[in-house]
């Protein structure tokens, strides 16, 4: 397979300590797993633009009044939405698409919003709800929740509540551990997961692979993850890759609950590479 120009400037972005790693340039650098020829520079050119446009029309000094001025420029003005109609489009999930196209999905509306709210001087946070992902600002130590898939609508706990019910399917009691905000790895490696489910949906398994490439650079130990690169390369025809995938991650972790079934798997396919040769 190619070389790939996005892993390498993955691993340079995330080579430091998790707060100096640069959001907005490491989701453009996930984003040339699609695009390898993909001009980042253009998109941080644009987010400065936004954070521009925003500032050229009032920077409130009121912390609260300006989070009422970005959520109404990004959502309402400039029209960023959540693509509530093609919500698996892998575009979705590429931070240059989300901007070009002004589409996405909970956690890429968030990145908008951190990554513009950034550059006007806001402290906005991510925030990973069980089953939908919202955005957090800092104000005067207060934290202020908002939905950026839902138009950036403010949140209360309890609309909270009712939200990742519907999410997951059931009542789940928040806590407030849940209202943490996550690091910008995990950050990262969600939008990287979310990416990778798109494009197993569509049976694209070169890139599966790629996307657990990345994914592996921010958790080198990610088990799930050699299990299922072990499956995209046996989808690809690279029976020996998958064998080496699946054999790490039973050698690792003996103790997972799918141990059995993965260790069958590997079993059959070594019997039709056998039958092969």
């Amino acid at each position: 397979m190619a070389a790939e120009p996005s892993l390498a400037a993955l691993q340079a972005e995330v080579a430091g300590p998790d707060a100096d790693i640069d959001l907005g340039r490491a989701a453009l650098s996930i984003a040339r797993i699609e695009d390898a020829s993909l001009d980042a520079a253009r998109y941080l050119d644009r987010l400065a633009d936004l954070g521009r446009a925003l500032d050229g029309r009032g920077r409130h000094a009121d912390p609260l009044c300006r989070l009422h001025r970005l959520r109404e420029y990004l959502f309402e003005e400039v029209g960023f939405r959540g693509n509530a109609e093609e919500y698996y489009d892998p575009r979705n999930s590429l931070f240059n698409e989300v901007l070009d196209r002004r589409l996405g999905i909970p956690i890429t509306l968030s990145l908008v919003l951190m990554e513009v709210g950034r550059r006007v001087g806001l402290s906005v946070e991510g925030i990973g709800l069980p089953g939908h992902f919202i955005a957090g600002a800092r104000l005067d130590g207060e934290q202020v929740l908002l939905d950026p898939f839902n138009g950036g609508a403010f949140l209360t706990v309890e609309a909270c509540q009712d939200l990742v019910a519907r999410a997951v399917g059931r009542r789940v009691e928040l806590r407030p551990e849940h209202f943490a905000a996550v690091t910008r790895r995990q950050l990262l490696g969600r939008m990287l997961a979310n990416l990778k489910g798109a494009y197993w949906r569509l049976g694209q398994w070169e890139k599966v692979v790629r996307v657990i490439d990345h994914l592996l650079v921010l958790e080198p130990g990610g088990g799930v993850e050699w299990r299922d690169r072990g499956v995209a390369w046996n989808r690809l025809g690279e029976v020996r890759r998958g064998i080496a995938d699946w054999e790490r991650y039973l050698t690792h972790f003996p103790g997972a609950p799918d141990h059995r079934h993965v260790r069958d798997e590997l079993t059959r396919v070594r019997r039709e590479l056998a039958r092969l040769n």
